[in-house]
Parts: structure tokens; C-alpha cells; sequence
């Protein structure tokens, strides 16, 4: 499971430094992503890596990277 979170944890982060800020729910479909906890691992995954910037706004979240 490691070795996938960390492959789409690449593709969250190809998609942010092609696309630039984006919310989570158009991140999920650029990065092709098929599910809400899959993109959640990976934004964990880079949020530890300290590469991941995430600001609330309301309900809905837009990440982007540092």
C-alpha cells in the first residue's frame, strides 16, 4: 500500500506544479485519482514531506505546492 500512496502522492504532485492551486475536487479528477481516500493518503504524504500547502476555505479545501 506504501508503494501506491507514494504513486499517487507523484501524480498530486505533477498535477499541482502543472496546474498550479487547485481544490481538492479538481485535483482528485487531474490526477486521476479514483477515490476520495486515496487522494487523502497522498495529501498526507506530501504534507509530511512539508511540500503541500492546504488552506480551508468554508467546506472546501485548495491545495497547492511550497
Amino acid at each position: 500500500m506504501t508503494e501506491k500512496i507514494g504513486t499517487i502522492a507523484g501524480a498530486v504532485w505533477t498535477a499541482l506544479s502543472e496546474n498550479g492551486a487547485m481544490s481538492a475536487k479538481d485535483l482528485k479528477k487531474a490526477a486521476k485519482i479514483k477515490t476520495d481516500k486515496e487522494l487523502y493518503l497522498a495529501m498526507g504524504w506530501l504534507a509530511r514531506e512539508d511540500k503541500l500547502v492546504v488552506v480551508e476555505e468554508g467546506k472546501d479545501i485548495t491545495l497547492s505546492l511550497k
